[in-house]
């Protein structure tokens, strides 16, 4: 399809020449993005783009919202507003590894009842964000993000700005008329040498870099300026449908991806039909080499059952469908060197050992340190400064060092030694018989202090916004404050003088402080920074107490009467409140206006299933925090711990779940998933 360039006499020859170069580039669009069959050179596209511009700009008269020129023509608005799935827009539950994908494949034929193989399409998963996209008679009318699954944010208007989105479907004759209405499903990212030119850009200006090209993607779309949006390198790959128009009849999944490619939609081509779940591993293992040369970033592979009929058996959990599992890679491991190990000091004194990296991309963001956890770790892997490590981000997350490479030393590698005085203040470094790790004795050392007000501001405690780091360091170097109560006697006179804080930013600090003066007994348990006390031991304190003078109160044998508390957490709660700077840190602080709210003890569940049971939560879990799932069987009478024993009964696994899984596996514990847990806690009711 190819069009003469020719001169252009009169209005009607201009409308119709307009016409055919908006007919071109949509065709053009199409054999692009979603055939990847491209018929013309970037050049000669580029060429005919350029007259349609030029023709608009002469006759404006003639510019439709619908033409290819007009991808921004839309004025920045004030907030997204909801936009409603007519169908879930669910997530997927993850299988960590081939033997969890294997468990997948067994559930599947359990559940429809077959010992034959079964059919199932393997895709990429891409590591973008979530949309769907609503065509009405084959014209585009909106768009949204994933959301709860059942209302996202409507980015319709930015959608548009995308290029490979095509505003109308493109139909065969022999096919028909569009259907009256189809919702498509796909995920919007940013391939990994446009995300790196864009942080270039973004360097050049003095702007922040993004993460990743996740990141970059989630930050362009949800941009309130459809313009700003309009300049970001966003792609998107769909696939599948929430809303089936019922005139079709497409009896697989791999036949609803080629029609959604017909229609111009693009469809990532490296997805593979498989016979049986062994077909499908196969395909997974071959994608673990070939991830790095892909030009975007995926985390593993998505295998669905191919026929639909079989997907309606199967159906859908709360929060995910049956039918489908997305198997991930381990984390990335990437080579580096060590260049030098320094200590940091944290808010309870502990010296906490980081290796100082040559940076290197992992898993799409940048990694200059990674933790070294303590001596002990140090020595059984044998790091040493200027060593060859392997270097991945542990539940795709916080970066440590997986393993030295000892083939490619030199010689002149220098071990590690703790340093005998604390790096801050020069207090001795000790460590005590029963413990892993080092730490700084000088309970004034200006780190410690440090890091006990960013806790006690911290979201999950006093929750003031504004005062990170970098402030608290400021104010402590500059004495404006020393202690946590310091907080509260903070005036406008103390900060209007501070070269970078305004009056306004100065106000909102103090606003902020004086929000967080009202706060639950479990947020200002945990602020107080007490050894062994996180937000769930927090939330188990405050509901067995009620109160905060009868957890001051509370002798070590009560704290224990409470499930979840042993003697090493009893102890450190009892010591906090026995030492004397300790009380008077609390009394000041409620002298200051900080009101503590009482708490509704929990009635415990004398009988049923969870009664008398220990139990332990690995992974992060998608309906509740496991702070809250925590509580949730402490009332029930469960006893939950940290670690996995012969002793432990269930293990509720989530998202990433760490070696606590596999040792519950290996001692035979019952191991639930988050729906079981759910069910197995709303049958107390």
């Amino acid at each position: 399809m190819t069009t003469p360039d020719r001169p252009i006499t009169d209005e009607e020859d201009v409308s119709s020449r307009i016409a055919e170069l908006r007919r071109l580039i949509e065709y053009h669009n199409y054999r692009y993005y979603a055939l990847d069959e491209p018929e013309i050179s970037d050049a000669d596209y580029d060429k005919i783009f350029r007259e349609l511009v030029a023709l608009e700009n002469e006759h404006p008269e003639l510019i439709t919202p619908d033409s290819p020129t007009q991808r921004v023509g839309f004025a920045p608005i004030e907030k997204f507003l909801p936009f409603q799935h007519e169908m879930p827009l669910l997530s997927l539950e993850n299988a960590m590894n081939i033997e969890e994908a294997l468990d997948f494949d067994r559930r599947v034929r359990k559940l429809l009842a077959t010992g034959a193989n079964i059919e199932y399409v393997a895709e990429l998963k891409m590591d973008g964000l979530a949309v769907e996209l609503v065509y009405e008679n084959g014209a585009f009318t909106g768009a949204g993000t994933r959301g709860d699954g059942f209302t996202g944010e409507d980015v319709s208007l930015n959608v548009r700005t995308i290029r490979s989105v095509p505003r109308r479907l493109f139909f065969k004759s022999e096919e028909g008329s569009p259907p009256a209405k189809l919702a498509v499903r796909g995920e919007v990212f940013m391939d990994k040498l446009d995300f790196e030119k864009l942080n270039e850009e973004r360097s050049a200006r003095g702007e922040p870099p993004f993460a990743n090209p996740r990141n970059a993607a989630a930050g362009s779309l949800r941009q309130l300026d459809p313009a700003i949006t309009a300049g970001r390198p966003l792609k998107v790959f769909f696939y599948g449908i929430g809303t089936f128009p019922t005139e079709e009849e497409l009896p697989t999944h791999y036949d609803i991806l080629n029609r959604l490619k017909s229609w111009g939609l693009p469809v990532n081509s490296e997805l593979r039909l498989c016979q049986g779940i062994g077909e499908a591993v196969s395909y997974f293992e071959e994608l673990v080499e070939k991830r790095e040369y892909l030009p975007y970033e995926i985390d593993g592979v998505v295998i669905k059952v191919n026929d639909l009929a079989d997907q309606k058996l199967l159906g859908e959990k709360s929060r995910s469908p049956r039918w489908a599992v997305a198997l991930k890679f381990s984390p990335y491991q990437v080579q580096t060197h060590v260049q030098e190990i320094r200590v940091n000091v944290g808010r309870t004194g502990i010296i906490t050992p980081v290796a100082y990296l040559n940076p290197v991309l992992v898993g799409g963001v940048t990694v200059k340190r990674a933790t070294l956890h303590n001596i002990d770790e140090i020595e059984r892997k044998d790091v040493r400064v200027g060593d060859a490590v392997l270097v991945h981000r542990a539940g795709d997350v916080i970066p440590e060092v997986a393993e030295v490479i000892k083939s490619k030393r030199s010689g002149n590698e220098q071990p590690f030694q703790m340093p005998q005085e604390c790096p801050t203040c020069g207090a001795l470094v000790v460590r005590l018989p029963d413990e892993a790790f080092h730490r700084c004795i000088n309970r004034n050392c200006p780190a410690q202090i440090k890091g006990a007000i960013v806790h006690f501001a911290s979201r999950d405690a006093m929750d003031i916004n504004g005062l990170g780091d970098r402030i608290v360091s400021r104010f402590i170097d500059e004495k404006i404050i020393r202690t946590v109560s310091d907080l509260y006697r903070l005036r406008m006179e103390d900060l209007e003088h501070l070269s970078g804080f305004g009056k306004k930013s100065a106000q909102n600090l103090l606003s902020s402080i004086e929000a967080s003066k009202r706060v639950t007994l479990s947020r200002f348990l945990y602020g107080l920074g007490i050894s062994h006390v996180g937000t769930f031991v927090a939330d188990l304190l405050a509901n067995s107490f009620g109160s905060l003078e009868r957890v001051r109160s509370a002798r070590i044998e009560e704290l224990q009467e409470t499930r979840g508390i042993g003697e090493k957490v009893a102890t450190a709660i009892a010591t906090y409140f026995s030492n004397p700077e300790n009380t008077m840190l609390v009394n000041e602080l409620i002298e200051l206006g900080v009101e503590i709210e009482r708490a509704q003890p929990l009635r415990a569940v004398q009988a049923g299933f969870w009664s008398g049971k220990t139990v332990v939560f690995t992974g992060g879990l998608a309906s509740m925090s496991r702070q809250e799932a925590g509580r949730q069987v402490s009332a029930r009478g469960a006893r939950v711990t940290e670690s996995v024993s012969g002793k432990t009964d269930v293990v509720v696994a989530g998202v990433d779940p760490g070696s606590k899984l596999e040792k519950a596996r290996k001692l035979g514990v019952r191991i639930m998933n988050e729906d079981e847990f759910i069910e197995a806690v709303k049958s107390e009711q």
